[in-house]
């Protein structure tokens, strides 16, 4: 049974002739009677958006053959609880995380909840897994669009298959997820992009704005500077997640040992201050190397003599890449 607040959209969109409110909320008709596993209701519904929706959703009538290459689906293994994130981080996703989850009540006072979010930082520091804990957190798939199936050598081609892709997914309950946006939100104004790249821009921004709200746009990059101004306002959440600094480092250790079962020679807080600098990324590998050298040495198992000998290599590491930095 469709909720009572799309029942009475789809009546109002009938009385006013609102071809666009009519087709927003058949789609998400669509997208709750696919999360009760309704599969024949919604793909029915579906079949009468492509016979005899607007133009623009004549699309839809592509096979899925055509669409299986622009992206990919996870299913999410990330909790949030389980990342280290800003208060402000953490705060914003708990109160998105609840405006789905309670948003028949927003929608009873004429409200949607939040769906475009902006991540920003450097690499290795969690854009990807705190959009793979938002779509565990919300229980939808975690859809990753793949940029070489996108991008096409013809400009017009790409832009063909981003509304493929997006006419696909306006149906579905999901996360979709653009890692390096800057991709394809570059900044329109630099002299030396195409009158052609400029209008995948446009396009682009103007299809995640039509974008109904079950559908939630996460987009990440490690260059906001390439943006183009117009993305900045489109996105209702814009999240900052740093490197680690020391106090998060020492809280990463303190549940690494906790996970290991046992202490590892050097209190969290000396291995916060040795291996400062590194992202989240690379100290999970610090962990990966020290679990590997671990099983390998078993019955030996002298944690700390495989710390130490871990910390060696890794500042080993770090100063050929400031090497490298400085040499580029």
């Amino acid at each position: 049974m469709a909720r009572s607040d799309l029942l009475i959209n789809l009546v109002r969109a009938g009385s006013r002739g609102d071809q666009l409110l009519f087709r927003k909320t058949v789609e998400a008709i669509i997208a709750e009677e696919r999360k009760k596993q309704h599969h024949i209701l919604a793909s029915r519904l579906e079949e009468y958006l492509k016979t005899n929706g607007s133009t623009d959703t004549k699309i839809l009538s592509v096979p899925d053959g055509r669409i299986q290459n622009l992206f990919c689906e996870i299913t999410p293994q990330q909790n949030l609880d389980d990342l280290i994130l800003p208060k402000a981080v953490m705060s914003a996703c708990s109160e998105l995380v609840e405006e789905h989850q309670r948003r028949d009540l927003l929608r009873s006072y004429g409200l949607e909840p939040r769906h475009r979010i902006l991540l920003v930082g450097p690499p290795g520091n969690g854009k990807t897994s705190l959009a793979e804990a938002l779509a565990k957190a919300l229980m939808v798939p975690l859809i990753v669009v793949r940029y070489e199936g996108i991008i096409a050598s013809y400009l017009g081609e790409t832009a063909i298959k981003l509304r493929r892709l997006f006419d696909f997914i306006r149906t579905h309950h999901c996360i979709l997820f653009f890692d390096e946006f800057d991709t394809l939100g570059k900044e329109r104004g630099d002299a030396h992009e195409t009158g052609e790249i400029k209008r995948v821009v446009s396009s682009l921004l103007l299809q995640i704005d039509d974008l109904p709200s079950h559908v939630i746009v996460v987009t990440a990059t490690n260059h906001p500077e390439l943006l183009d101004r117009a993305v900045w306002r489109r996105f209702q959440l814009r999240m900052l997640l740093p490197a680690p600094k020391k106090a998060e480092l020492e809280l990463w250790f303190k549940r690494f040992e906790k996970r290991l079962g046992m202490p590892l020679g050097y209190a969290p807080s000396t291995l916060a201050e040795k291996l400062e600098g590194l992202s989240f990324a690379e100290i999970e590998e610090f962990g990966n190397d020290i679990l590997r050298r671990r099983v390998l040495t078993l019955p030996k198992d002298d944690i700390k003599s495989i710390v130490n000998d871990r910390i060696r290599q890794w500042k080993e590491r770090f100063s050929l890449l400031k090497r490298i930095d400085l040499n580029g």
